[in-house]
């Protein structure tokens, strides 16, 4: 009888490990790449045969002494519905299967962005039945090497009960793409907000970068249980180093109480998310606290409390009484504050935020951190007081190198697709100088890995937002970083969304993904699919000083330069001497080139346009209605020339 259960075990252990396995890309509903090679590939016993079965294609391969085994379809046509079989001692059938075009989005927040929040939403996704546009969407995942397969990830058809979660930048794009080919349309969305283009980037890449390659040889390749050691000392000390005291939640409920003492608290503006100040890329929960006084009169009137926007959720209180709560990261905090709750003189507003993932503080527009008195108001931007009581003990994407790439880019390799959609980079606006190399940098690695060639590789520009007030003056982070992306396309097949009219100066994630979309789609239509059409805006070329004026030259005037301005005036150029020094500059279109000059500069050497984190005002298009790229025409040293990539010790 013994011998008999253990007979049944070892065979079921046969049974088990004989199995085929497919990578989670290859399942129902998936979209295949047409007129290109098809490669398919999986897991079986070591040497064992499998049978692949497409369309009227049958190619069979035997598993390597490791299991791994991999073929190539011959390149179809679009069509479809289609099954494809994988038969070892096993069968599997994937079922629903189209042909069509594959696109890859990738990227942070901006990519990340689904469909619900997007301008619009209700009526986008309500037209979003669309079978022949598919997404399959990569589950969050790292690892401190590169992995054979996904975490989790499914393909979902395009309609009001899956589209929710499509990535908005994404769908919009496909859908002009199916409206203007017909065939069906596949997009891996593969993103993860807040996230440095580093952490995209293979290991291997950094070795063989000159920019990086010391960087890299002092990242030993460790598991992430070493990396989550070492990542939660190097945090808490850090944050201890700030505070001058340690982490801890201990009595924390008398942080809200008004006669609370926090002289010793440290000190963080407001708004502005954490990760750009003292405290960093934490998740966990901050308690903040802002001590105001109030007249008399003041105390006695009826009262609101703006709180901007906080990131993700908050308990708030006025003098130790909770006057409101709200989970939702990108919702304005209105809080009416209950009668008798004022006082004459000092006031505590005391805030309990929870950061799950990504960004997270008070953040959003100033103007909205106030109390309300009807006829006045009281502004709240300025300094608060923090303490950072738990800290969120998981490892970060941005802890290390490559840790996206290891988990969720390399196990989409050597799938079959026609581009790549990125939407990233407000994770380096501090080390933009640097991003000139490492962004071609992750790009070559990707098309060196894929081995498809240079794959079309199109990319937006940053948009408008006013993170750290930056200008020609003193310097502009996000400016440097637009100016990185446009040198990008130096690089052989590769387009640029020039994003500057359609963004929102108070909120990093503007809503509009319908334009980026659209502009995405634009690019490819022409170079890929044949549809010759105008699709990017003007580019500066080349300068030429004559007495005090700068003459600008520019590529991709299309039809011909203009302004969205209904006066025909040109706004966001800046012109200066050899001091450095820039000014407001009048400048006029002129036989499809921008004069530009000011009183305040007799002979000029420089002109910029649109250098500012906010560039909201630029307003130089060509006729077809794309945007000018901001631009310097002067090589002065950035004011991130100096910031590394590096990992904490």
């Amino acid at each position: 009888m013994k011998k008999g259960i253990l007979f049944l075990f070892l065979m079921a252990g046969i049974l088990v490990n004989a199995n085929v396995k497919m990578p989670l890309l290859f399942s129902d509903g998936m979209v295949l790449q047409r007129n290109k090679t098809i490669p398919v590939w999986g897991w079986a016993d070591p040497n064992e045969k499998v049978e692949v079965r497409f369309n009227k294609q049958i190619k069979t391969i035997q598993a390597d002494k490791n299991g791994k085994w991999m073929i190539g379809l011959n390149a179809e046509k679009a069509g479809g519905p289609f099954e494809l079989t994988i038969t070892g001692k096993n069968k599997i059938v994937i079922k629903n299967v189209l042909v069509g075009e594959v696109w890859i989005c990738s990227g942070q927040s901006n990519m990340e962005f689904q469909m619900y929040k997007t301008m619009d939403s209700k009526k986008e996704m309500a037209d979003s039945d669309y079978p022949m546009i598919r997404q399959f969407l990569v589950a969050q995942d790292l690892s401190g090497s590169p992995k054979a397969d996904l975490k989790a990830g499914k393909w979902a058809v395009s309609n009001q009960e899956n589209i929710r979660d499509f990535t908005a930048a994404g769908f919009f794009f496909a859908k002009k793409l199916y409206a203007e080919l017909k065939i069906p349309i596949g997009i891996i969305n593969t993103s993860w907000g807040g996230t440095c283009v580093e952490t995209w980037t293979s290991r291997e890449a950094f070795e063989k970068s000159d920019e990086f390659k010391d960087m890299i040889a002092k990242v030993p390749s460790v598991d992430m249980d070493a990396i989550f050691e070492k990542y939660k000392k190097s945090l808490l000390d850090n944050i201890s180093k700030i505070q001058g005291f340690d982490v801890h939640l201990t009595n924390e409920d008398q942080f809200k109480e008004f006669d609370f003492y926090d002289k010793n608290w440290p000190e963080i503006k407001v708004p502005s998310l954490w990760e750009n100040q003292q405290i960093g890329n934490i998740d966990g929960i901050v308690w903040m606290r802002k001590t105001i006084i109030l007249t008399a009169e003041q105390a006695k009137k009826e009262a609101t409390l703006y709180l901007s926007k906080i990131d993700d959720e908050d308990q708030t209180y006025v003098n130790g009484v909770q006057v409101g709560t709200n989970n939702l990261w990108d919702k304005q905090r209105v809080y009416k504050i209950p009668a008798n709750v004022l006082k004459e003189g000092t006031n505590i507003i005391a805030v309990r935020i929870t950061d799950y993932s990504g960004g997270g503080g008070i953040y959003g527009d100033p103007a909205d951190l106030k109390i309300d008195f009807k006829d006045s108001n009281l502004s709240l931007e300025g300094l608060w007081k923090f303490n950072v009581v738990q800290v969120k003990m998981s490892v970060s994407p941005n802890s290390y190198p490559s840790l996206l790439y290891n988990a969720m880019i390399n196990p989409l390799i050597p799938y079959a697709f026609q581009g790549v959609l990125w939407y990233q980079g407000e994770a380096n606006v501090t080390r933009a100088a640097q991003y000139k190399k490492a962004f071609p940098l992750m790009i070559t690695d990707w098309r060196t890995k894929w081995n498809q060639g240079n794959f079309p590789f199109y990319f937006v520009q940053l948009s408008t937002f006013d993170e750290f007030g930056g200008n020609s003056a003193k310097g502009s982070r996000w400016a440097e970083l637009r100016e990185a992306q446009t040198e990008t396309l130096k690089l052989p097949n590769t387009g640029m969304v020039v994003s500057t009219d359609i963004g929102n100066a108070k909120d990093i994630h503007p809503t509009n993904k319908q334009d980026i979309g659209k502009r995405f789609a634009s690019i490819a239509l022409n170079d890929v699919y044949g549809k010759k059409q105008i699709c990017s805006g003007p580019m500066f070329e080349s300068m030429e000083i004559k007495g005090n004026q700068i003459i600008l030259s520019f590529a991709s005037i299309g039809t011909g330069l203009s302004t969205s301005d209904k006066n025909g005036i040109l706004k966001g150029f800046e012109i200066a001497g050899a001091d450095k020094v820039f000014y407001p500059a009048q400048a006029i279109i002129k036989e499809n080139k921008v004069i530009v000059s000011s009183e305040k500069v007799s002979t000029p050497v420089a002109v910029h346009y649109g250098w500012a984190d906010d560039d909201t005002e630029i307003n130089l298009f060509n006729k077809e209605n794309f945007p000018a790229s901001p631009f310097r025409t002067d090589n002065w040293e950035m004011v991130t020339a100096r910031e590394k990539y590096n990992v904490s010790k």
